[in-house]
C-alpha cells in the first residue's frame, strides 16, 4: 500500500473511531459524505478549504458558518480536524475510506448512486434489493442528487458500474438499430 493510501486510511480510521465512540457514526458518515461531494463539485469552496494562504482559523469558521446547526456538531469538528491537519485536499479520499470502513464494519458493501432527482424510500429499497442481487452482497446506498444524470440512475459498487440512465439506454438502442 502506498504511503498516501496509508495516510488517508489512517485519517479515515481516526474519524470512524471518534464518530463511533460518540455514538453518531451513521449521521456523521452521511454528512461527511454529502459535504465531500459538495466540495468535489464546488471549486470556490474547494479552493477556500485548500488555499494555504487562508488561515486555518478562517477555514474552520467558514465550516461552522456553512454547516452550523444543520449537521451534527461532531461533523463540523471532524471537518475542522481535517482542515487543521492540512488534509482538505484529501477530504474526498478520506471520507470515501471512512464510508468503506463503516460499511465493512456493518458487513455491507457501499453503492454510490447518482440520480437526477431524490429517490423515495420505496425506490431506494427496490434499488438496494436489485443491487444486492446483482452483487451477491448486502448493499448500503449513498444517494447523490446529480442534475447531470438524464433519467434513471447510475450506481457504482466497488469497481462495478450499473448504468440505468436514459442516455445509456438510448445509446444502446441507437447501436442496435444501426446494426439492423
Amino acid at each position: 500500500m502506498a504511503r498516501k493510501d496509508e495516510l488517508v486510511l489512517g485519517y479515515a480510521k481516526a474519524l470512524f473511531s471518534v464518530a463511533e465512540a460518540e455514538g453518531v457514526l451513521a449521521d456523521v458518515e452521511d454528512e461527511l459524505f454529502r459535504f465531500s461531494k459538495i466540495v468535489e463539485t464546488d471549486a470556490k469552496l474547494r479552493d477556500a478549504l485548500t488555499d494555504i494562504a487562508v488561515p486555518v482559523a478562517n477555514k474552520k469558521a467558514m465550516l461552522a458558518d456553512l454547516l452550523g446547526t444543520r449537521v451534527n456538531p461532531q461533523t463540523v469538528n471532524l471537518l475542522g480536524f481535517i482542515v487543521e491537519q492540512g488534509r482538505a485536499r484529501q477530504l474526498g479520499d478520506i471520507v470515501e475510506s471512512l464510508v468503506e470502513i463503516s460499511a465493512e464494519n456493518r458487513r455491507h458493501v457501499l453503492a454510490e448512486v447518482r440520480s437526477a432527482v431524490a429517490l423515495t424510500d420505496s425506490q431506494k429499497e427496490r434499488l438496494k434489493g436489485a443491487l444486492s442481487k446483482a452483487t451477491g452482497r448486502d448493499v448500503e446506498l449513498k444517494v447523490i442528487v446529480d442534475p447531470t444524470v438524464v433519467g434513471g440512475v447510475i450506481a457504482r459498487v466497488g469497481d462495478q458500474v450499473f448504468d440505468g440512465t436514459v442516455r445509456t439506454r438510448l445509446g444502446e438502442a441507437k447501436e442496435q438499430l444501426g446494426s439492423v
